[in-house]
């Protein structure tokens, strides 16, 4: 059985205990098993209104979400992504505790904007020159950022994306638009990129989706936003979502995995890393006040 229906069985079977709501939410338009009536209930008790004035104080889009509200949908892994680590956005000692799990150039963790995590981040200029330009929606988004202090008091910025359940199809999505926007970008010669055989191969899921990221980052460290001079892309994966991690969807690329490929395409190959949520939050327990919130993870998404 795929990584994803077992989830989907898993949290169906904890729903009544965990989520004290019946299920059958309505889901494109159907009564879904794995889809809570009430959505808010979706986010963990500690931090729930205060996620969903957070979201609505930044006028950041909820996926699948109705009236400022986040979906009702379980395997959703923006859901999970702020359940993992909202908790840490007003707590320096855990937030710099991630960041060291990460990264052993770091000396302590240091806000951004309101907080030591920011969500669905898109920076404070349109540097990619896309359409749009709104958290969460049309236009490229980083679920979670955190920012460092290291010990050579540099700033390096760290963007996070979460994946839970997803996979992915060989799905060709280069069209003129896509390519206007993003070409030039990867085959510039300063870009993160090493040369290529044909930028089309960027083109597939979830390649494509990394590609965007790494291209903010780099604009974000270029132009010095929050005085960062450097910065490390993570893409948090459960071990287990093999049908995400092994299937390369690019005709263009040859690998055993998604991570090694994408390695191998960056000039600098330290900037990005692979970990799962479990090891993320591993030393997250040797601080004050965290045994609910590990209780709840443990429960819902890692046992």
């Amino acid at each position: 059985m795929k990584y994803r229906e077992l989830q989907r069985e898993r949290s169906i079977a904890l729903r009544d205990q965990l989520f004290h709501d019946p299920g059958k939410g309505i889901f494109f338009g159907k009564e879904r098993e794995f889809v809570l009536q009430n959505p808010v209930l979706n986010l963990w008790e500690g931090i729930r209104y205060d996620v969903v004035d957070y979201f609505k104080r930044n006028n950041i889009a909820w996926w699948k979400g109705t009236n400022n509200d986040p979906t009702g949908h379980i395997l959703s892994s923006q859901v999970a992504c702020v359940n993992h680590l909202y908790f840490a956005r007003m707590r320096k000692d855990i937030a710099t505790t991630i960041i060291k799990r990460m990264d052993d150039e770091v000396k302590e963790a240091v806000v951004i904007d309101e907080g030591y995590v920011e969500f669905e981040f898109i920076g404070k200029k349109k540097y990619l020159h896309e359409k749009g330009f709104s958290r969460g929606a049309n236009c490229t988004s980083i679920d979670a950022v955190m920012l460092g202090k290291l010990n050579d008091y540099s700033y390096r910025m760290y963007f996070i994306e979460w994946k839970y359940t997803e996979e992915y199809s060989q799905v060709d999505l280069y069209i003129p638009e896509r390519a206007k926007v993003y070409d030039h970008l990867i085959q510039d010669k300063d870009s993160p990129f090493n040369l290529i055989p044909d930028v089309k191969a960027f083109y597939f899921e979830p390649f494509y989706q990394l590609m965007r990221q790494t291209l903010l980052a780099d604009q974000i460290m270029k132009n010095r936003e929050y005085e960062v001079s450097s910065y490390k892309h993570i893409h948090v994966v459960p071990n287990e979502n093999v049908n995400l991690i092994n299937r390369v969807t690019s005709p263009y690329f040859q690998g055993d995995n998604i991570h090694t490929i994408w390695k191998s395409l960056l000039k600098d190959k330290s900037s990005f890393i692979h970990i799962t949520p479990i090891d993320l939050l591993a030393t997250v327990s040797n601080c004050h006040d965290t045994i609910s919130t590990m209780i709840y993870l443990k429960v819902r998404y890692w046992d």
